[in-house]
């Protein structure tokens, strides 16, 4: 009798160290993704950036996720996450609404053409700014006098295409698959693409190392992350 009771106890201890609930911080770019990899656990989606400041500033969530490789890197050199993973990869493009007749990067520097991006610190606007960057002076000089709006996350760039509030804005080619039709992908000029990687990291000082290690080491190659469109590292 005393023998089973242990077992028992065994098994319990080792269900509530395999069934804890993690906390996640990742870019808003990730939420279908991360929802559907595992959905019990506890996200706060946001730009990669304002995620990074937080836990500079002293939040402690179980594992951080970016859209890029540099703010993970940071941290890391900081001391504070475990070394990185580069998990994922993606594509930029330019979103319209389905019934656009904008089809061409040029096309943004119309006079009238109202666009969003995200701001310069997150890494969707870091990415867009790379692309605007390797254009002739004169189309990008015309394309950021057509900005409208800086968004804090790529989700913001999205909801203001959606809603019709700019012409067009650049996101990741994940987040107009996750729109479910009201969105267009515009595909960008292959030599101006950017390489959109994808890094994750457990954060020192986690209540729950083990779960949160094995939740970074599952995502290569998660099918719900190819479901949703990114690419493999």
């Amino acid at each position: 009798m005393k023998r089973v009771l242990l077992v028992a106890v065994i098994a319990l201890a080792g269900c509530g160290a395999n069934d804890a609930h993690l906390t996640v911080s990742a870019a808003a770019s990730l939420k279908q993704a991360f929802t559907a990899y595992q959905a019990n656990d506890r996200y706060s989606f946001a730009g990669s950036d304002q995620l990074a400041a937080q836990i500079r500033a002293g939040a402690r969530p179980d594992v951080f996720a970016a859209a890029n490789t540099k703010l993970p890197d940071d941290l890391y050199a900081a001391g504070l996450v475990e070394k990185p993973k580069v998990f994922a990869t993606n594509r930029l493009v330019m979103a319209v609404q389905p019934d656009s007749k904008i089809d061409a990067l040029g096309d943004l520097g119309r006079p009238g053409v109202k666009i969003a991006m995200g701001s310069p610190d997150v890494p969707v606007g870091s990415y867009t700014r790379q692309v605007l960057g390797g254009l002739g002076p004169k189309l990008r000089e015309a394309i950021m006098g057509n900005v409208r709006s800086n968004e804090p996350d790529v989700a913001g760039v999205v909801g203001k295409v959606t809603q019709g509030a700019v012409d067009a804005g650049f996101v990741y080619i994940t987040d107009v698959r996750a729109a479910n039709g009201r969105l267009k992908a515009v595909e960008l000029p292959p030599p101006l693409e950017p390489q959109v990687a994808y890094a994750a990291a457990v954060v020192k000082g986690t209540k729950h190392p083990e779960a949160a290690r094995r939740f970074v080491d599952g995502l290569p190659g998660a099918s719900a992350l190819s479901d949703a469109g990114f690419g493999r590292p």
